[in-house]
């Protein structure tokens, strides 16, 4: 019961656990599934029983699927032999004795060539891929769908077998790569920080169902359930249990809070780390106020994660997310220490997970 909407041009990415339907739904896309109930359309056309090869469509795996006995620049220069030559004109020994063919060949390696000079691996044509390392195979993939310059790129967790520098990298390559061709990015992959970073918009999967669609922005922001907002954002989002009292009011731990006018009962109150303050840090917009420990630190260069035990939430991990300035100095594990937040910048959920308004 899937509806989704892509625009000509986007970059949209499906993001979700895994076995949550991602990879299904770009292979249906790409005609490698079929569609058993619904329309899909592309470009106004409806391609539910139109083979893959009439697409123009180019997928890249996460496996990358490249010919372990061929060369770079032949894995590379096959779809164009594919849709230029006949099967009898690929017969090997045709291009030997006819002309025709060879201006076809040398024209296919003019295009190969400034292919691989524009993804910086005209060293590796020559090269099998078992003599590649993995960012290198990914870059012949990536060469091997854009050689037939599709309408629409499909990609599963393209950059997943890599190591972290080289998945930054790659990541900054492929949109600047999207913003230079200006075709249509469909993109798999379970990493949410790959999503925020990349995409024009995200599509949130579970159980295979789409939870919400909208841009990074909207989704950390704005999340229609508490499942988006504990998928969405890194280190997740701190969550609370909430109790309604008979007057109204609600009970956080034993801090009454009683600015609240939900549309509907609320059962969970969720926070984001940066929104959490500590110590010397809270004032007077911050409406909730409490007590907690430091159970330990961590450090990512201009920021720290400090993860704290709140009173009366024995079970529940708290982070909160500081700048790394010399204030943070005089943070430790095992101190004691008030923290706050301001009501506005809380979010809240029903029983169901639902979101509601708190005005």
């Amino acid at each position: 019961g899937i509806t989704l909407d892509i625009a000509h041009g986007e970059f949209v990415v499906l993001v979700g656990p895994s076995g949550c339907g991602k990879s299904t739904l770009l292979r249906m896309l790409c005609g490698l599934e079929s569609v058993t109930e619904g329309t899909l359309t592309m470009g106004g056309r409806i391609v539910n029983d139109v083979p893959p090869a009439e697409r123009g469509i180019a997928m890249v795996f996460q496996s990358y699927a490249l010919y372990p006995h061929m060369t770079v620049l032949d894995n590379i220069a096959t779809p164009l032999r594919m849709s230029r030559l006949t099967w009898w004109q690929r017969l090997p020994f045709l291009a030997q004795c006819m002309p025709s063919m060879r201006r076809i060949e040398l024209e296919i390696l003019d295009d190969v060539q400034a292919l691989c000079k524009n993804l910086q691996i005209e060293s590796l044509m020559h090269r099998k891929p078992a003599q590649l390392s993995g960012g290198q195979r990914q870059r012949v993939a990536l060469a091997r769908a854009m050689i037939r310059q599709p309408a629409v790129f499909l990609m599963d967790e393209p950059l997943s077998n890599l190591d972290a520098k080289l998945r930054v990298h790659l990541r900054n390559e492929l949109v600047d790569l999207h913003q230079r061709l200006g075709v249509t990015f469909v993109y798999v992959t379970h990493d949410q920080s790959e999503a925020m970073t990349m995409s024009d918009r995200i599509a949130v999967m579970v159980d295979g169902e789409i939870l919400q669609i909208g841009t990074p922005s909207e989704l950390y922001k704005t999340p229609n359930s508490l499942q988006v907002a504990q998928f969405i954002g890194t280190p997740q989002i701190n969550v609370f249990p909430l109790n309604c009292l008979s007057n109204g009011n609600y009970l956080l731990g034993q801090i009454t809070i009683k600015q609240l006018k939900p549309s509907k009962k609320i059962e969970v109150l969720a926070l984001r780390p940066e929104h959490l303050v500590l110590d010397a840090e809270i004032d007077n917009s911050c409406d909730v106020q409490t007590y907690a420990q430091i159970d330990r630190i961590e450090h990512h260069g201009s920021e720290l994660l400090i993860y704290l035990s709140l009173d009366y939430f024995e079970e529940v991990v708290t982070v909160s997310r500081i700048p790394n300035d010399g204030k943070a100095l005089e943070y430790s594990s095992g101190q004691k220490l008030a923290v706050g937040f301001a009501i506005d910048n809380a979010l809240f959920f029903d029983d169901t997970g639902q979101r509601v308004g708190s005005s």
